[in-house]
């Protein structure tokens, strides 16, 4: 119960990493605030909400747009004034839109779109969060945590992967600047670059030379799966994480080591 009476919020928490990062925080005594545009996780199955609920977990569903100002706004303020406090706040959320293209196929509207969400929905979702974890007080010697999402993409490049890599490499660089200037006033932020994570999505995340390529950049003997990210996340959320800051934590088998 590393996280007793702790308010979690999680964008992007229906699917995939934020689906398994939600259920394992809420099976550490969180109460886990889900934002995603649909309760549905998009690789099928039983809802992060019902899971939770049904394995007497505390959690409940905010749907939130991320590269909406106004809708993330709204979800950090109706949180503070159902829990009065954020104690974690997770950036999870990305699009699923747009194929990966190489800059001269990348058009400015998949470029602006990725963007949005990726990197300023990141940015939004620190901004409000840390605002209001500034007013609390602190628990142990931490105001407040952010857990970023970044990528090994945003660290090295891979092959005709422009605005998606840029993003990440965003992410990383916001979250070093966050740690840089708040860690005076007791916040925490640190970032997690998954690797290769098999959520069951469909398409081109598991075309052959997807998999192929990530298995031979991957030492260990398999690919990854949400609940090795969830893990790392549990990690940063908690109190045996207070001395780390400012890091991009890799979770990739090897990946950025071969």
């Amino acid at each position: 119960m590393r996280l007793k009476n702790q308010v979690v919020i999680v964008t992007g928490g229906s699917s995939g990493l934020g689906r398994a990062m939600s259920i394992r925080f809420a099976a550490e005594g969180a109460e886990v605030v889900i934002a995603d545009l649909s309760e549905v996780p998009r690789e099928g199955g039983e809802s992060a909400i019902e899971f939770i609920r049904k394995n007497n977990g505390k959690a409940s569903f905010v749907q939130c747009d991320v590269s909406s100002f106004e809708d993330m706004d709204s979800l950090i303020a109706n949180t503070t004034e159902r829990f009065n406090r954020i104690d974690v706040m997770v950036n999870n959320a990305m699009t699923g839109k747009y194929e990966p293209k190489p800059l001269l196929d990348t058009s400015i509207d998949h470029w602006e779109d990725v963007l949005k969400v990726n990197l300023t929905g990141v940015f939004t979702g620190c901004k409000l969060a840390i605002k209001q974890m500034l007013k609390q007080d602190l628990k142990g010697e931490v105001r407040g945590r952010v857990i970023n999402m970044s990528s090994q993409l945003g660290i090295v490049a891979a092959p005709e992967n422009c605005s998606y890599g840029v993003s990440k490499a965003g992410v990383d660089y916001l979250t070093r600047s966050i740690a840089r200037d708040y860690s005076k006033d007791n916040i925490v932020c640190n970032a997690i670059a998954p690797g290769k994570i098999l959520t069951g999505k469909t398409g081109r995340a598991i075309a052959p030379e997807v998999i192929e390529f990530s298995k031979s950049r991957t030492p260990w003997p398999r690919l990854g799966t949400p609940n090795d990210i969830a893990g790392a996340a549990l990690f940063l959320a908690s109190q045996d994480a207070s001395f780390v800051q400012g890091i991009t934590l890799a979770v990739d088998g090897g990946w950025l080591a071969s």
